[in-house]
């Protein structure tokens, strides 16, 4: 049936015939069902794209941050609070930009920590162990109750997303000295 229906629509003497005949193109009329097709997607598609993102939680790190307040380090930070304490996770999810030259405080943790350098360069010490320089790709983990301090490299901003819980504890300054004397090494060691 439908392959004669075309036959008759492509048939310039039957064309009119089926037109006056039938009722297939009063109800299948093309531009009619386009039109009200159009209307109701632009009245339903608010709702559809709000549906799509309900029930989602989605956060981006991308996003630089604040300028936080220059307590416990030298030098220029930005943080980013991507996820706060949520009951159901347990943990902070916080984006850190180091400006070159730039340094935290002697710090610890009182459960694990995790930093994913996700740009840049820069540098990571626990309390006894040598420094180590950290970039792109490191992941650094922590365990709780360790001394431990992050930096940018002299030269480079640093990129990190960290991932902790519980309570920071800051615990010495780490002076501008101590800091020049490890960006020496690790520069001289490369």
């Amino acid at each position: 049936m439908l392959r004669k229906r075309e036959y008759l629509e492509n048939c310039p003497q039957e064309r009119s015939y089926l037109a006056k005949n039938s009722s297939f193109l009063e109800e299948f009329n093309t531009p009619c069902i386009m039109k009200r097709l159009c209307a109701i997607l632009i009245c339903l598609s608010p709702m559809l794209l709000a549906a799509q993102e309900e029930g989602y939680r989605m956060h981006s790190y991308a996003e630089e941050g604040v300028k936080a307040p220059n307590v416990h380090y030298l030098g220029e930070a930005w943080l980013h609070r991507v996820i706060e304490d949520a009951p159901e996770l347990g943990y902070h999810l916080t984006r850190a930009t180091f400006k070159a030259n730039s340094t935290l405080d002697w710090h610890q943790h009182s459960e694990p920590q995790v930093l994913i350098v996700v740009e840049g360069m820069g540098y990571y010490q626990e309390r006894g162990k040598d420094p180590v320089l950290i970039q792109e790709g490191d992941v650094v983990q922590c365990d709780p109750n360790t001394e431990h301090w992050h930096a940018s490299s002299k030269e480079h901003d640093v990129t990190y997303l960290a991932i902790y819980s519980g309570e920071t504890t800051w615990t010495e300054a780490l002076t501008r000295e101590d800091y020049d004397a490890v960006a020496d090494l690790l520069t001289t060691e490369k």
